[in-house]
């Protein structure tokens, strides 16, 4: 991969990363306590979302790309609008971290997952909580949506991957004997034809669906693999772990390009919307922008 565009993004940790749908600004968010918009054309900063008590450990964009949820330390997750990043509200329930965050794809629905072992879900035009809480023994860190809104895979400490049906967030099944440590990232591919699952130990595996049978197990790494993201093309995939971002191809699981980083913790990796850009945050409080286009 080429040199990088570096952004001195926060004052901490730099949590997550995200492009908003419309390929204008990329989102960080930090153990500052804030989220910071950049602009994709000159990546300059744009603005800087205020709110939250202590770091801010996730984001997710709805479906139409007009709201924002980012997700804290705080226990709060709070909802933005786009692209003014005007305030909207503040969800409280959990009782821990807020690890991620999910739009359904009507974008009625935001399920939120939490250390506190349990993914709750919300309405999105009153921005109150369904009553649904689908539980965990141990902390939930990662949640996303089937392509058709039915269903809902969760992971977390635990090497199952838990798929739970909607609205009702009833148990529908476990996906297992894949991973050895805590699967600590799912992607949802654009076309809803498969899913991504990423395990400490190293393994990154790739779930068809509807069927949810494994199609491809890819060795990514000895451990700490700790984000994932589906290209647009949905022909590569990016991962990140303790140094590295690396570019596999998803059909072969061959690896395609890599980075090392200096940074010692490396957390979120995310494609634009037009797989032009992939943006990586790390541990040591910035964000690094990679052109790939040449890999498309």
């Amino acid at each position: 991969m080429h040199a990088p565009i570096e952004i001195d993004a926060h004052s901490g940790h730099v949590s997550a990363v995200k492009f908003a749908p419309d390929g204008k600004t990329l989102l960080s968010a930090g153990m500052d306590n804030v989220v910071k918009l950049w602009s994709t054309a000159n990546w300059e900063l744009i603005n800087t979302l205020e709110g939250h008590q202590n770091g801010v450990a996730s984001m997710t964009f709805s479906p139409d790309g007009m709201l924002l949820a980012s997700g804290s330390t705080d226990t709060m997750v709070k909802l933005w609008s786009y692209p003014s990043g005007e305030f909207v509200a503040t969800l409280k329930g959990h009782k821990k971290t807020v690890a991620a965050l999910a739009f359904s794809p009507d974008g009625q629905t935001l399920a939120s997952a939490s250390y506190d072992a349990t993914v709750r879900l919300w309405s999105v035009a009153d921005q109150m909580e369904r009553g649904v809480h689908m539980k965990h023994a141990k902390n939930v860190v990662a949640v996303v949506f089937s392509r058709d809104g039915e269903i809902v895979a969760t992971s977390g400490v635990g090497t199952k991957i838990h798929l739970w049906l909607m609205p009702t967030g009833s148990w529908l099944a476990s996906l297992e004997e894949t991973h050895e440590q805590a699967v600590g990232a799912l992607a949802m591919a654009p076309s809803g034809e498969f899913m991504v699952s990423a395990g400490f130990e190293g393994n990154v595996a790739i779930w068809s669906i509807p069927g949810w049978a494994r199609a491809n197990l890819i060795k990514a790494g000895t451990s700490g693999v700790s984000s994932v993201s589906i290209h647009p093309n949905e022909r590569l995939l990016a991962v990140t772990s303790e140094h590295n971002v690396s570019i596999f191809s998803v059909e072969t699981g061959e690896l395609v390009d890599e980075a090392k980083l200096e940074a010692k913790g490396v957390y979120s990796v995310h494609f634009s919307s037009d797989g032009r850009w992939l943006a990586v945050a790390a541990a040591d409080k910035k964000v690094r922008v990679w052109d790939v286009s040449d890999l498309d």
